[in-house]
């Protein structure tokens, strides 16, 4: 995977995980607005952005990368905030990796497997090809609250994607359900908060309620107003909570 870091060497690493569609890009407006310094780890996740040229596989093979990724730059532990499929992952390595995780904020993870997902992915199969069409993939930027100032990355990431990447990524995403390590790790590992907008889909808000009922001491945030795209669409918001994440696990930094 391409990683990128930014910030103090010495500050608090935080591991941003971005969602299906994107890339490590998205996190630009959510790091501007923090006020805690950190040290951001920020990777682009097979299939996507900078690592396109490596299709995603699954979520298994991703979080083995990730584990990888924090045993070399965060061995003692780092804040893993992930949105949509991100957010999946950061949950799966919470559940298997707690050592590695000192804190989880889990935005918008879908953790209740739909009814026929063969039918989806064959829909989407057949609709493929529409990533690369400009004017599909700006109605899509749109659903995501892209910017206009990332705009030309997304459609540059988005004629980026595979087929073999989106029904992979897609598939994995609807399959999901919660491991059972999330509540496992909950007593003695890492802290957690689940977030998800008041105007996203039921199945949704229904997940975070799930995630957080099955994972004991974690926080449940409906945040009013935001749709499925949090991170940009009110990345003050996703900062200030995760200021307030840092603030518990960092309280002197």
């Amino acid at each position: 995977m391409e990683v990128r870091e930014s910030g103090l060497a010495d500050a608090p690493p935080v591991l941003l995980l971005h969602g299906g569609g994107v890339a490590g890009w998205m996190w630009r407006p959510t790091l501007a607005a923090l006020r805690t310094p950190v040290r951001a780890i920020v990777p682009d996740l097979p299939g996507h952005g900078a690592s396109a040229s490596d299709d995603y596989r699954s979520h298994g093979e991703t979080v083995t990368e990730l584990e990888r990724l924090l045993e070399q730059r965060a061995p003692a532990g780092a804040t893993v905030v992930g949105f949509s499929l991100g957010a999946q992952l950061a949950v799966l390595l919470a559940a298997r990796r707690p050592e590695l995780v000192a804190d989880v904020v889990v935005v918008s993870a879908q953790a209740k497997s739909i009814a026929m997902p063969q039918l989806t992915l064959a829909m989407l199969a057949a609709a493929a090809p529409l990533a690369k069409w400009r004017r599909f993939a700006r109605l899509q930027a749109k659903e995501l609250f892209v910017p206009a100032a990332l705009m030309p990355e997304y459609l540059a990431d988005s004629a980026r994607i595979t087929k073999a990447t989106l029904l992979a990524s897609v598939g994995e995403n609807l399959r999901f359900t919660v491991p059972p390590g999330w509540a496992r790790s909950g007593d003695a590992g890492p802290t957690s908060l689940v977030v998800v907008g008041s105007r996203e889909r039921a199945l949704m808000r229904d997940s975070a309620r799930v995630l957080h009922e099955s994972r004991p001491g974690s926080g449940l945030r409906i945040v009013e107003g935001v749709g499925h795209g949090l991170p940009l669409q009110r990345p003050d918001d996703l900062a200030r909570l995760i200021d307030q994440r840092l603030a518990r696990t960092h309280p002197s930094g």
